[in-house]
């Protein structure tokens, strides 16, 4: 009889005992951990606790040295783990992670963690500087022709128009030589003419008829009958 009480009695303790363990969540780790000092910032919080978490109602949230907020969107829940993305930590100095669920038992649980971020994140390492030679040769491979093929630029039009008006003037002298000329060799013919018609017409006047006093013989009257 002793016996089955003395073993009653531990079953209701441990009951006891093992009641209130199950009553409310408890947080058993984290990454970051509590107090973690990092050189490089985290892109998510985890928080995991000792029994499942209700889904619905976990919220978490991170504030940043100058106070603002860094969570990006909303908690998510998987079994006893809550994870929570977070924006560019950018800032070096404390972070503060405030989370708040609720328990299997339907008690709301809250609490908080805090991490360092001991130096800011570093810029994104710049490309490595080109050569002048490959500078040139990329500057010039990619610089347009000033004119592009086939394209009369003004300069060219100027000296065509040069060349033009120096043709035409060209072939106007040489139209007025050759009108010169013309008016010479037409005078020289003209000249010609008139010198070989001189000597015709002096001719003529000394084949000239006889006048009657020739026919009648002379001036003193011979041969008239």
């Amino acid at each position: 009889m002793r016996r089955l009480l003395t073993v009653l009695l531990l079953a209701s303790a441990a009951v006891g005992i093992s009641l209130p363990a199950r009553a409310h969540n408890v947080l058993i780790s984290s990454d970051p951990k509590d107090g973690a000092a990092l050189s490089a910032a985290p892109a998510q919080i985890t928080l995991v606790f000792d029994q499942a978490v209700r889904q619905g109602y976990a919220q978490v949230g991170v504030t940043g040295p100058d106070g603002a907020a860094m969570a990006d969107g909303a908690a998510s829940v998987a079994t006893e783990k809550v994870t929570l993305k977070v924006k560019p930590l950018t800032a070096a100095g404390a972070y503060v992670v405030g989370y708040r669920i609720l328990s299997a038992d339907g008690h709301p649980v809250t609490g908080k963690i805090t991490f360092r971020l001991t130096a800011p994140a570093s810029a994104a390492p710049s490309t490595a500087p080109e050569t002048a030679g490959q500078t040139e040769a990329q500057t010039a491979a990619q610089t347009p022709p000033a004119t592009p093929p086939g394209t009369v630029t003004a300069s060219d039009a100027a000296d065509s128009a040069r060349a033009a008006e120096a043709a035409a003037n060209g072939g106007a002298g040489m139209a007025v030589v050759w009108i010169v000329a013309a008016l010479l060799l037409l005078a020289a013919g003209t000249g010609v003419a008139l010198r070989r018609a001189r000597p015709a017409e002096t001719g003529q006047g000394g084949d000239a008829p006889a006048t009657d006093a020739s026919r009648a013989g002379g001036p003193d009257g011979e041969g008239r009958a």
